[in-house]
């Protein structure tokens, strides 16, 4: 393979294949991301790609994946093109880092790079605490360790690595123009075909040879990710992974109240199994996720013991600092669960579920029975039989034995006051109700 990979590289541009590799990454850098884009890599260097293309749009993600994907394009090769696109897209935390790594980098017209530093999930990032005037120890370590980690891939790909120093340290971002005023990217492009005509005939340096791009009229062909790689992508989300455990919370807790349904039970099962997995995938606290259980604990024992709300509000209270903190762990990763798109409207879900069934449940225990025997308590029939004190009665198209304290004749309106058994005590109905 190594072998077929620098034959290729020593062949003239008239024999090599024509074609560009393209892979995308729309979403957060993840093992399954990084695998995904470590496999082109590899494929790109051994079927005759003149280049391998990697759109990016991305908020960031998880170091480690990003350490690999970086190792990986600096050793690649074959030339591997970082393009920003598509219009409005950004190279945020995680992306600058890959896009600096591009032996080209190249942005489309209203997309943004930086923010690199590590944040937690409620916004710190080893900031400065007015009171203790302290810092927070793992904050500033990932903080000095992805500066030098963001210098060195300038240094080495001849960026600007004062702006990328700034990119962590101060969370700086910028749009693409400024970008490349600055000389963060190689150039600006309004689409794909703007990219390769602008690439044509450039000059880069891989594996310390010089290596001329040859791009306008290659082909292009899409690399897609496995199905089971685009799972552990879909999974690989936080947001996904707090509704994950929550679904399958519910769905158990539907199931237990209500043996037999099976397909809360199944789905809740199936949400749990799935949610294992992207804690598999996601580093994440324990302390966070024990909180968040908590709550639903809290949601759940409320419906069973009478706090007059305190339970309920202490629980959607867990809820909320749990999600918070399930992925607080800046040294490592700068994903967390979206506080006002996530969290937040699955608190007001369980308020509004749980006022609902509070509502339902007041109304209810207002109204007047209407199953069961006790129910009959109230109800005027007719004695079907002299009552002297006993006899039979009808009352709502049965016949009952019953007793009166006076004579009733048969044919007149008795009113029930008690059920004994299967006996009625009856009397006369009061003739002013």
């Amino acid at each position: 393979m190594l072998a077929a990979a620098v034959v290729w590289l020593a062949m003239p541009h008239a024999v090599a294949a024509q074609h560009v590799n393209l892979v995308t990454i729309d979403g957060s850098i993840n093992p399954a991301s990084s695998d995904y884009l470590q496999q082109a890599i590899a494929l790109s260097e051994t079927d005759g790609a003149v280049a391998l293309l990697l759109e990016l749009d991305t908020p960031g993600g998880l170091l480690a994946s990003t350490k690999d994907i970086v190792q990986a394009m600096l050793n690649a090769r074959v030339p591997v093109i970082v393009y920003v696109s598509p219009h409005g897209a950004w190279a945020a935390s995680a992306g600058a880092f890959i896009t600096l790594a591009g032996h080209v980098a190249a942005m489309a017209p209203g997309t943004s790079i930086g923010a690199a530093s590590p944040v937690s999930a409620t916004g710190g990032g080893g900031e400065r605490d007015e009171k203790s005037q302290r810092r927070d120890v793992s904050a500033e370590k990932a903080e000095k360790f992805t500066t030098a980690f963001i210098e060195s891939i300038a240094k080495e790909r001849k960026r600007n690595v004062e702006w990328a120093a700034r990119a962590v340290r101060e969370s700086e971002a910028i749009a693409q123009d400024v970008a490349l005023e600055l000389g963060v990217i190689d150039l600006v492009a309004k689409n794909r075909a703007d990219l390769f005509a602008q690439l044509e005939g450039r000059e880069i340096a891989i594996a310390g040879e010089t290596h001329v791009l040859h791009l306008a009229n290659a082909d292009v062909r899409i690399i897609e990710m496995t199905p089971m790689t685009r799972l552990f992508n879909f999974l690989a989300s936080p947001d996904v992974a707090v509704l994950l455990v929550i679904a399958g919370m519910l769905g158990l807790y539907i199931e237990f109240n209500q043996p037999g349904m099976l397909v809360p039970g199944i789905a809740g099962g199936v949400c749990l199994l799935l949610a294992a997995i992207a804690f598999q995938i996601l580093p994440f606290s324990w302390v966070g996720l024990l909180v968040m259980l908590l709550g639903l604990a809290l949601l759940i024992t409320e419906i069973f013991v009478t706090s007059f709300g305190l339970l309920f509000a202490a629980g959607l209270a867990c809820l909320l600092l749990g999600g918070s903190m399930l992925f607080e762990m800046p040294e490592i990763s700068d994903l967390s669960v979206s506080f006002w798109s996530v969290l937040v409207p699955i608190v007001l879900a369980f308020g509004l579920f749980g006022g609902i069934v509070l509502f339902a449940i007041g109304r209810s225990s207002m109204r007047r029975q209407t199953a069961g025997v006790d129910e009959l308590i109230g109800l005027v029939g007719r004695a079907a039989s002299d009552l002297s004190p006993e006899g039979r009665v009808f009352v709502r198209g049965e016949y009952w034995t019953a007793s009166a304290d006076e004579s009733i004749e048969t044919g007149q309106a008795v009113e029930i006051t008690a059920v004994e058994g299967l006996h009625l005590r009856v009397r006369r109905p009061d003739p002013q109700r």
